[in-house]
């Protein structure tokens, strides 16, 4: 079971935690969610966590005292943890880190607010991370953002193994269009294929829109991506598609000595 441990001052912001997939996944002790408040570790009468920065400036930053003394009065660490910083100043988090950090035992969040952190805080951690390149309120929404992203990928908690493997940014790609009944909605129709029952045809249909959809809208994927050598003819036919399309030949001219090398062997 792996423990997830979030110091926040807003405790009562992690309801969404007890919906859903979460919250099955808590009940089947898959994972274990466990929220402090920092303010009670506080020492002064009226339960301060933050004090004004030295040297002046504006906003509060938050005291060591209250989040060193959290940390210490965790359970005795295991081998597999990872402190995590909520910080706009950390890596971007991206599905490669929800995947190395699902295979620790033990992940522990510090959410901050106010304008930032004494510097000294940064000592615990092991690592900051970042929803992304703006600046929220707190962080408690990163914190949720991530846990979840991290938790889906905890073996039984999708209930379906491949699940979470076929994911949208798992492999570098996204993911294929998918549909369901009925066939016909209003004139719009499921692609003939995918009602054919031919499976390996199916698998086929699926890789290639998978690849110009991330060629389409997220061109930047693409570099990452590890092609086979069933991919190369799907490459070729997306190429003739989508001819005119302006960042498609930027990529295309990336992939083209692959192909002619494919041809030549």
């Amino acid at each position: 079971m792996m423990q997830i441990t979030v110091l926040t001052l807003f405790p009562e912001m992690f309801a969404p935690l007890q919906e859903s997939i979460l919250k099955r996944a808590q009940e089947a002790e898959l994972i274990q969610i466990r929220l402090v408040n920092f303010r009670d570790y506080a020492t002064s009468k009226h339960k301060n966590v933050d004090d004004v920065p030295y040297g002046g400036g504006a906003g509060m930053l938050l005291k060591p005292e209250p989040i060193f003394a959290a940390i210490r009065d965790l359970p005795q660490p295991c081998d597999k943890r990872r402190i995590i910083l909520m910080s706009p100043q950390g890596q971007v988090f991206r599905q490669e880190k929800a995947e190395l950090w699902s295979e620790q035992e033990e992940l522990i969040f510090i959410c901050g607010h106010y304008e930032g952190f004494d510097e000294r805080i940064r000592e615990l951690v092991d690592e900051e991370a970042s929803l992304g390149d703006y600046v929220l309120t707190g962080g408690e929404l990163a914190a949720m953002v991530m846990i979840d992203a991290v938790a889906r990928l905890i073996p039984g908690v999708l209930g379906e193994g491949t699940s979470a493997q076929e994911d949208s940014h798992t492999t570098s790609l996204l993911e294929y269009p998918q549909y369901t009944r009925p066939a016909d909605f209003e004139g719009r129709q499921v692609p003939d294929v995918l009602l054919s029952g031919h499976h390996a045809l199916i698998k086929r249909w699926r890789r290639k829109e998978s690849l110009r959809r991330t060629f389409l809208r997220r061109p930047d994927l693409i570099k990452a991506v590890t092609f086979g050598t069933d991919d190369y003819p799907l490459l070729e036919e997306l190429a003739r598609e989508h001819v005119e399309i302006a960042p498609w030949k930027a990529l295309w001219e990336h992939l083209l000595p692959k192909l002619k090398r494919r041809r030549r062997s």
